[in-house]
């Protein structure tokens, strides 16, 4: 067995829904990235790449026909390097990486791409075909950007409401109030406001050809609690949940490279952090924003630490109210989830946000001098994944 290693970690900024990368398709956002990350590693040879794995929710526009494989040959990489796409919905990237990590660790591979796509913008509706021909009636066409879609009617009904309603249960059963989330929310664009001033992402992110988008379009700095408070119930008249304590529907790609540690020394580079614990989870589909609890104490377990280790932790924001109910379930310190801001500010490319927090994580790990750090991501239809990260520095120093 050998130890798979986090090299690089780059982004495109967010985009909201509709807005600057709107016009962009999804398989050329992740060409960007992937071109991107390679391009980071000087001596790199992009032949010596053994595969490249992106996740992507959808699939059903532009994305379809393994999106992986497509950035491959739109990045300009040699028809030799391999890509597949994985679907784990909004875990796919984070799954990505740790279908990436396994293959370093088994040595199936020595150096792997692994990141995500999604255009939320761009997913199109589809339109089933008819059980038989010339129907009278009309058809309707279903949304592919978001939630449950050409249901099994043998699915019990409870299970596919939406997932704003998942989150309204979920808050009602951890008694998390408005106040509450929205205090979550404000303290989200706060933070990431705070860290693109500060230069926290002006080395990870990288500029969409063609597009004017420097930072992460969603964030809105100037926002309060007041205007947070404002806004109307989303899901329920008399609801806690909101357009402004929930993650946009966004745009956006990231790309992670992974290897060992003879990969990194050929590349001279140094690795950002080890993976060191995975964890997957899963529970009723209804209460899928808790999942990531479950998923992040195996992660631990095999990483064979504690949470009173950790000093970093990114949790992607899809509600207010989920991460707030994982954030207590967990018992740790608030102050070291997302210190950078989350989701509910940056934007949730659902198949991009789980190499993005990774990347997040890893860059914060390394500002901060943490050794031990989670990523985590909770899943519609009940699910949770985790990653574990070691930073290499700190862990050299404490072993000399």
């Amino acid at each position: 067995m050998s130890e798979a290693y986090l090299l690089d970690a780059v982004r495109t900024p967010f985009g909201r829904y509709g807005g600057a990368l709107a016009g962009v398709r999804p398989d050329d956002l992740a060409a960007t990235v992937v071109r991107a990350v390679v391009d980071r590693s000087a001596d790199l040879d992009p032949v010596d790449i053994d595969d490249v794995v992106l996740g992507d929710a959808n699939g059903a526009g532009e994305d379809n026909r393994d999106v992986a494989r497509m950035a491959v040959l739109l990045a300009g990489l040699p028809t030799t390097v391999p890509g597949t796409t994985v679907n784990r919905l909004c875990g796919s990237s984070l799954q990505a990486a740790i279908d990436a990590s396994r293959a370093i660790e088994t040595c199936d591979a020595e150096l792997i791409i692994a990141g995500g796509v999604e255009s939320m913008s761009r997913a199109p509706w589809v339109l089933p075909k008819p059980t038989r021909a010339f129907p009278a009636g009309d058809l309707p066409a279903a949304s592919t950007t978001l939630g449950w879609r050409l249901v099994n009617p043998r699915m019990p009904a409870e299970w596919t409401v939406s997932l704003g309603e998942c989150n309204e249960q979920l808050a009602a059963e951890r008694g998390i109030d408005r106040e509450r989330q929205d205090a979550f929310a404000l303290e989200s664009h706060r933070r990431a406001a705070a860290a693109w001033d500060a230069g926290r992402f002006s080395d990870g992110v990288t500029p969409v050809p063609g597009i004017d988008l420097d930072r992460d379009e969603s964030i809105r700095p100037d926002t309060s609690a007041d205007r947070l408070a404002a806004l109307a119930p989303a899901f329920r008249p008399d609801g806690t949940i909101t357009a402004g304590n929930a993650s946009p529907l966004s745009d956006g790609a990231a790309a992670l490279l992974l290897g060992s540690a003879s990969a990194a020394a050929s590349l001279g580079r140094t690795p950002l952090a080890r993976i060191a614990g995975r964890g997957v989870s899963a529970l009723d589909p209804t209460r899928f924003g808790f999942a990531p609890v479950d998923a992040a104490d195996r992660a631990l377990a095999r990483a064979g630490i504690r949470w009173s280790d950790v000093g970093a932790v990114e949790l992607n924001e899809a509600f207010a109210a989920q991460s707030l109910a994982c954030i207590d379930a967990w018992g740790i310190d608030p102050g070291i989830v997302n210190a950078w801001g989350g989701a509910i500010a940056i934007g949730h490319p659902l198949g991009a946000s789980g190499a993005r927090v990774i990347g997040t994580l890893a860059a914060r790990m390394r500002a901060e001098r943490v050794r031990w750090g989670v990523a985590a991501i909770c899943i519609g239809v009940g699910q949770g994944l985790a990653l574990v990260l070691e930073n290499v520095a700190v862990a050299e120093e404490v072993a000399a």
